[in-house]
């Protein structure tokens, strides 16, 4: 986050956090053990705007202040880690800011760069939609719902919540390119300086 605007940046993390509690808490369909909306763009406009330290930022801030102030339920904080992982992959997939491997060596450095110049489909937004739905989502957090909630068996839980993301993973497969077109625009009309720091723009 060195490179980045702190001014901006704070203040539109901290307008996309507000955002995701309230799509999160009144935007969406909320049962116990199943919830459906659009929660999910804000945090993901934090990570291809700035990356997967802000989008961890956002996503796991969201999760916990939303918990502590509109509850729908217990809280684990298994829930807040999973967003955290969330909103970091998300960052490292879709932010289009390259990322420099470095390693030192007796022969001298060693730098390995992968380009964030095009974000397509797949790999960049098919496997972090697929790893946080069905990993993180469907997967690790099912084993939280089912220990906070009983009533069910694992299984039982995890056949309730397939219907959650058989929704989901099409959505966002749908509405994330629509957002890193919005995010390029954005930054192309606010001019790189409104995000990066002098002399660090690309």
């Amino acid at each position: 986050m060195k490179k980045f605007n702190p001014v901006v940046c704070l203040c539109v993390c901290a307008l996309l956090t507000a955002l995701e509690i309230v799509l999160n808490r009144f935007g969406s369909i909320n049962t116990l053990g199943l919830k459906i909306g659009f929660a999910f763009v804000p945090p993901v406009t934090a990570a291809i705007l700035y990356g997967p330290g802000p989008g961890a930022l956002v996503w796991a801030l969201s999760d916990l202040i939303g918990a502590l102030l509109f509850p729908i339920g217990p809280y684990h904080p298994g829930f807040t880690v999973c967003a955290a992982l969330m909103g970091a992959i998300c960052g490292f997939f879709l932010n289009r800011d390259p990322v420099d491997i470095s390693r030192e060596s007796e022969k001298g450095s060693f730098v390995f760069r992968i380009s964030r110049k095009n974000i397509p489909l797949f790999p960049n937004v098919v496997i972090p939609v697929l790893f946080n739905c069905l990993v993180l989502g469907l997967v690790v957090n099912t084993a939280w719902v089912s220990m906070l909630y009983g009533k069910k068996t694992y299984w039982g839980w995890f056949l309730y919540r397939l219907g959650e993301y058989g929704i989901l993973v099409p959505v966002q497969l749908i509405l994330i390119p629509v957002l890193i077109r919005v995010c390029d625009s954005v930054k192309k009309r606010m001019g790189k300086t409104a995000f990066y720091k002098r002399g660090t723009a690309k």
